[in-house]
Parts: C-alpha cells; structure tokens; sequence
C-alpha cells in the first residue's frame, strides 16, 4: 500500500519522514510549497506531491494511488475536513496528529461513512491523545462504573510553530470540559487542583484538549476533564486572559500571534531526549472508589514520530474494519507500553 505525509515540511512532519526513512519505509511527501518540500524529499529520496487543501474533491485528484494519509498540517481545524472527506471519497485510511477537540467531533460524525467506505479514520495518533487515550481506557477497565475521569500530562518541552498556532485558536475558544456526557464551555483555567503526574505533586488547571472528546468515546464515562501543571502566576495569567477572549478572536488579532508561533522553533533532538513526559489519570465512581493511573514517555514530539508510525505500520500490515476510531481504542489500552521509552502503566 502507498501511503502518503501530508505536511512533511513542517517541524514535526520531518521528524516523522526522517524516521520513516531510518525504518525503510517509503511514504509519498506532500504539501503545498514545492519550495519547501523539495530538499526534503531530494534528501530522503521520496517522491513528492504538491497541492493545496482547498477541498475535498481537489485533494482527492492528487491521491490517486494513495491508501493511507497521515496528516500533519495544523491547525487541523482549518485542514483535517477536506481531507478528511477527499480520504472518504478516495477510501484512504485517514490519520492525523491533532490534540483538537472540534477535529476528533468531526471525525466521529464520519463514522457511518467510514464505515461504507471501509477506511480507518483515527486522528490524535500522535502525543495527542495516544498516551491520555490509553490511560482512559485503562482507568476504565480498572473502574468499570467509574462516573468521572480526570486525565492530565506533565511535559516541558517548548513549542513548535504547528502546536504555538493551534494554542492561539484555543486561547480563543476558551475551555471545555465534558459534563454528563455534553461538552460544555467554560473559561481557561476553570478547575485547579494539585495533582502527582509522575514526578512530584504540582499545582494544574483544566485545559480545552483532545480527550474531553476521545475519551468519552474511548471509555463512556460522561464526565472528564483534563490538567496540566502551572505555578500560581501562569494560572492566574491565564484566568486573567478569559477577560480578553474577545480580543484574541479578532482575525488581525489571531494573524498576528499566529505569525509570531509561526517564529517558533520545536526541541532539538537532544532537548527531546532530555524531557520525558508524566502522564496522569484518576477515574472516580458513584461510590467515591477511586483508581489512579501513570505512566512515563518519551518527549511528547518523539511520542508523536514513533506512535504515529506504529499506526501507520499497523494499517499497512492489517485489514481492521471501516470505521472511526480514537488510538486506544484501534489498537488497545497497551498502546502506549509498546512505544520506545516509555514506561510500564502504574495503576493504584
């Protein structure tokens, strides 16, 4: 099966063709500047396609041949329908690397026409969601009833451009939390607590990510929130930011941030191998019975590279049915063990 990088030029899509190639896989790049998906390709000796994502009908004329897409360019909001649908129409398996809640809404509502199609739509295969994905599904085997979830990560690598731009549309949107099986709106930084990822208890505070949509598909539990640590005045900062919500909407606003994350360069393979991440989840039931899961991983940008390439070898290897899917729940609550550097799963 041919399969293809969509984004191969940017930060973390190079980091994947890179690995791709140390493992003597053969992807097709993609993007839409020849300009700067050309060295790459003429490196790593792949063949390369450009074209924009403009829609889904003009996507699918360049993926003939294709049968599988891991997409990498962000923000998925903007890009992942298109493709998405030219995927659908091409009946290539779809996966991407996105941590955004509307994008993972999306792909659920496509799962009738996965299905039809019998194609594989998983996005999040990469830090976001493999290893929160997991730790749900874990959390739920452990707690059957368990009636609320929290799940959260510890991890101080910097940014890249891709990632910086989607933060700027969250600071947007605000937070989200899933109450009663809704997703429901709420203001950044809503709930704070101190939690243990792995490495020491820290302050943390809720943040708008993937699995307040993944995880209620991966477990059903109908009430989740998701953490990551911050000391008092980065919390209060980002309280204080609800206030100007409106502002950051603007379109000028929101182009001009995006141009400055675009400025921003991701870790270096040696900051990567420095900075592991501490993964966190607590499931809790009706009773107050309570189970905690933990586990340590890579960097979350090597987490991205080698899960993202796990799913691409399963897909290329197996024949799973038509369908969409979260990460734990096509390949399992053992997912993330199987990735280099990480840990065993802690449940307590």
């Amino acid at each position: 099966m041919n399969w293809m990088i969509y984004g191969a030029a940017g930060y973390t899509g190079q980091l994947i063709a890179r690995e791709a190639k140390a493992r003597g896989l053969s992807p097709v790049l993609a993007g839409r500047s020849a300009e700067k998906l050309a060295p790459l390709a003429g490196e790593l000796g792949f063949s390369q396609r450009i074209f924009d994502l403009t829609s889904a009908s003009a996507i699918a004329n360049h993926l003939e041949g294709i049968g599988l897409v891991l997409h990498c360019a962000g923000p998925f909001s903007a890009t992942s329908r298109q493709m998405i649908g030219a995927c659908l129409e091409k009946r290539a398996h779809y996966l991407d690397i996105t941590g955004e809640i509307s994008v993972f809404e999306h792909a659920r509502e496509k799962n009738e026409a996965a299905v039809r199609a019998g194609i594989v739509v998983c996005p999040g295969v990469g830090f976001d969601v493999i290893p929160t994905d997991c730790v749900a599904l874990t959390l739920k085997n452990a707690l059957p009833d368990a009636t609320h979830l929290a799940l959260g990560f510890d991890s101080r690598a910097h940014l890249s451009p891709g990632t910086a731009k989607t933060t700027v549309e969250g600071l947007a949107l605000g937070g989200k939390i899933r109450e009663d099986g809704v997703i429901r709106d709420v203001p950044l930084a809503y709930r704070t607590r101190r939690i243990d990822f792995g490495a020491g208890e820290k302050l943390a505070m809720t943040i708008p990510w993937g699995d307040v949509s993944t995880a209620f598909q991966t477990t059903g539990i109908p009430n989740i929130e998701v953490y990551i640590p911050g000391s008092p005045r980065f919390i209060a900062a980002t309280k204080r930011a609800n206030y100007l919500r409106w502002l950051v909407r603007l379109g000028p606003v929101q182009a001009i941030m995006k141009r400055r994350a675009g400025r921003m360069r991701g870790p270096s393979a040696d900051e990567r191998a420095k900075l592991p991440t501490y993964v966190w989840g607590e499931a809790t039931n009706a009773k107050g019975e309570k189970k905690t899961a933990r586990i340590r991983t890579e960097n979350g940008y090597s987490v991205t590279v080698t899960g993202s390439l796990y799913v691409v070898d399963h897909l290329l290897r197996e024949k799973p049915p038509g369908a969409s899917f979260t990460p734990a729940r096509l390949l399992g609550a053992d997912l993330v063990t199987k990735l280099p550097g990480s840990g065993p799963m802690v449940v307590v």
